[in-house]
């Protein structure tokens, strides 16, 4: 194990103790694995699954024992390497994708590693993410960060590498028209990558004004309010359907708006149960599929927003320290809130 100029032994984290219940300790920093990196972290992004964690205590089948350590949406500074990565590394500002795929199994030999059956996935029970000082990272998913990005940015390449799965499974191409249902922090990503896809038409549908002006500043085209317009009624005839919202009715709703063989992806986190609209789907053979997390999309995430076809910065409406990440995790309490970052430094 090679280190950089300094040489930590302790560390703080932020462990989740039960729902509504976070609590700062310190641990052991831990020594670094052949292929692996240890990082200095700067910056995490709150996620929704971190909040769903934080108030419920699981998400499906995931359920936490804890202690558990929330946050996967990282970036910062490589101070440390493992065994046969290269000492040049010292130093570089990387940006995590927060994964540990086997590398062996079917999934993962045939490139969609996402889907790996043996999946250690951060801030997923039982393994540990990065609301603390200091994480280990393989060192192939330690993404180096462009100098233009900062460390906001590259923490949140993780959700725009979400927008990019779900708009490369829609097939989105230049002069398609993309509905999304939500104008949360995932919807408002969709919109812009949706854009630099070549998109024409952006429309999103939520029911927060607020979020609404907020989405057409920020790549969208047109907003819906699905509480007062009929959606449906509007017979938008899209090329693709993208759901940031988890909500059962915008699903439908979503899917009823699609032109003939037209593509619904469902990312939005909700009801692990729903009654979709068949006959809609055989009659106009729609595909309707979901997405789950990513694979190789780092390298186009960074050059979206380096080359500023997105802006994730502008995302970014709150601050926390580590002392705060209570604090972070219900900020989204707030309609005003969009992106929440914790900065373990500060």
């Amino acid at each position: 194990m090679t280190h950089g100029p300094t040489s930590p032994e302790r560390m703080r984290v932020s462990v989740l103790l039960g729902a509504g219940h976070v609590e700062v300790r310190e641990r052991d920093v831990p020594a670094v694995p052949p292929g692996e990196v240890l990082v200095q972290v700067a910056s995490v992004g709150v996620c929704g699954s971190d909040v769903h964690y934080w108030r419920h205590m699981r998400i499906g089948d995931y359920v936490v024992q804890p202690p558990l350590v929330l946050g996967h949406e990282v970036s910062g500074r490589v101070v440390a390497v493992g065994e046969g990565v290269p000492a040049a590394r010292l130093g570089e500002r990387v940006s995590v994708e927060p994964q540990r795929p086997c590398h062996t199994c079917p999934a993962c030999l045939a490139g969609r590693y996402n889907l790996c059956a043996d999946m250690r996935f951060f801030a997923t029970p039982p393994v540990d993410g990065a609301f603390a000082e200091y994480v280990l990272v393989p060192d192939v998913f330690a993404h180096r960060l462009p100098e233009a990005l900062s460390d906001d940015a590259g923490a949140l390449l993780e959700p725009l590498s979400v927008g990019i799965a779900a708009l490369r499974r829609a097939g989105t191409v230049p002069g398609d028209r993309v509905l999304v249902a939500g104008a949360g922090p995932i919807g408002v990503i969709v919109a812009q990558v949706a854009r630099a896809f070549g998109a024409a038409e952006v429309i999103v549908s939520d029911p927060v004004p607020e979020r609404r002006e907020r989405a057409l500043r920020l790549g969208a085209t047109a907003t819906v309010d699905p509480v007062s317009d009929d959606l449906v009624g509007l017979d938008l005839g899209v090329d693709a359907f993208v759901d940031a919202s988890g909500v059962a009715a915008a699903v439908r709703a979503g899917i009823r708006s699609l032109r003939p063989a037209g593509t619904a992806v469902v990312v939005g986190l909700g009801d692990a149960d729903v009654s979709l609209p068949v006959a809609t789907i055989q009659d106009r053979e729609l595909v309707v599929t979901g997405v789950f997390r990513y694979t190789g999309t780092w390298p186009l995430a960074a050059h979206l927003v380096a080359s500023g076809q997105v802006d994730l910065d502008c995302l970014v409406t709150g601050r926390h320290g580590l002392a705060d990440v209570g604090a972070a995790l219900d900020a989204d309490l707030d309609p005003g809130t969009l992106k929440v970052v914790v900065e373990p430094a500060a």
